[in-house]
């Protein structure tokens, strides 16, 4: 068989077994574009949806090119509603399975070549109907093995196998994909920061996580300023639990990571030995309170929160006659507690010399605890006057007679 597409000319193999396919011209039509894209390697993405088979939770099908081991393999991403399980081919046996699940399975396809995409369509009676873009401008396919988006950590890190985030050919083990983008997005939001407080010059920074747990954050935090930076850094995290301490430094003395240590305590009675960047995520109720203090006495140019259950103010809030209809609901006055309390400490941050960010910092499908506080030091010192009035106009406004971080810093 012989295709002629923008000017090239290719010899393919003898034409489909599929009989449904002999029989349709537009079927035939598509094919012949996928199977010269492939054989050429033009192909960028097949995309099959409209599944009909018996599967109920399979959505999509997506097929690209991936070169392993020097091999050019075609790669079927089965896109379940709840997971994606994934496979690689080769040439003539990807052609074979799609001769079989297209039309038989699918009912649509998508093909995105370097010179052009496809669109096919198949009717209820079976009628196919295929429509071609040629593309102005030819790319070049991309094969590389980890077509992703953009991260800001590098999969390959030993410190991801050593902490059973990927196993040991760099893959992201699918029960940790959540915490994989979790890292990767803690990371983007850090260097963000860091390019801010002018960190990026110091010779030597301390760097404290208070809460540390499982440390995969503070693995992280090791790796990004050391091996991505370069820079002298002692990172120390800090966790109540001696179980947890033991097991993150057995794991950081295993990948022989220098100035990277783990201490037994909490943010309580920590001491502070000149801090450049303070990091407290979901530390329970006024713990956050006390780190952020912390981080403002020794100075820390970056302080990074993520608040957890906010119980102080809650108990003191004082409904006003035109919020009460709305606030008597608990879920509600939860809510604008938790609004209110947060609200104060970056006003009080503010009001002590730092530039103030509350975001959400991933989204609430990978983590139910998902605000972040994020203050870098300002450069010059500002008047904080209009802030610590608008702090007490808020305690005015709902009654609030009492709040940890202000008590913390006025001592």
């Amino acid at each position: 068989m012989l295709i002629q597409e923008q000017g090239l000319t290719a010899s393919l193999p003898t034409p489909f077994d599929n009989s449904v396919i002999s029989n349709n011209s537009e079927l035939q039509r598509f094919f012949a574009l996928l199977q010269q894209a492939m054989a050429e390697n033009c192909l960028q993405r097949l995309l099959l949806s409209k599944y009909q088979g018996s599967q109920r939770d399979l959505q999509r099908l997506e097929i690209r090119p991936v070169e392993i081991k020097s091999e050019l393999l075609w790669r079927f991403v089965w896109q379940y509603q709840t997971n994606h399980q994934t496979r690689n081919y080769p040439f003539t046996e990807a052609l074979s399975l799609l001769t079989e699940l297209l039309p038989g399975q699918f009912k649509a396809a998508q093909l995105s070549t370097t010179t052009s995409d496809a669109q096919l369509t198949i009717s209820k009676k079976g009628k196919a109907l295929i429509n071609i873009k040629k593309n102005t401008v030819k790319q070049q396919a991309d094969t590389s093995h980890n077509r992703q988006k953009q991260r800001f950590v590098e999969q390959s890190r030993p410190f991801l196998s050593a902490l059973g985030v990927t196993d040991q050919q760099g893959q992201v083990i699918p029960a940790m994909s959540n915490k994989w983008k979790q890292i990767n997005k803690f990371i983007e939001v850090l260097q963000g920061a860091v390019k801010e407080s002018g960190l990026l010059q110091a010779q030597q920074l301390h760097v404290a996580d208070f809460g540390s747990g499982k440390a995969y954050l503070t693995f992280a935090m090791h790796d990004y300023f050391c091996h991505s930076l370069g820079l002298d850094a002692q990172i120390t995290g800090v966790e109540l639990r001696q179980n947890l301490v033991d097991l993150c430094n057995k794991a950081a003395a295993g990948l022989n990571l220098a100035g990277l240590h783990f201490e037994q305590g909490d943010v309580k009675h920590f001491k502070a030995r000149g801090i450049n960047v303070m990091v407290a995520l979901h530390a329970c109720d006024v713990a956050t309170d006390y780190a952020i203090n912390m981080g403002i006495r020794t100075g820390a140019e970056i302080i990074m929160c993520s608040p957890c259950c906010h119980k102080e103010i809650r108990p003191q809030i004082r409904l006003p006659e035109v919020m009460a209809p709305m606030l008597i609901h608990g879920i509600h006055l939860g809510q604008e507690a938790e609004m209110v309390t947060d609200s104060l400490r970056a006003l009080l941050l503010e009001a002590h010399g730092y530039q103030t960010k509350v975001f959400e910092f991933i989204s609430l499908e990978h983590t139910s605890k998902n605000k972040m506080i994020l203050a870098t030091k300002r450069k010059k010192k500002t008047d904080n006057s209009a802030v610590l009035r608008q702090i007490a106009a808020i305690k005015d406004f709902y009654g609030i007679k009492q709040q940890c971080l202000e008590q913390l810093l006025l001592a």
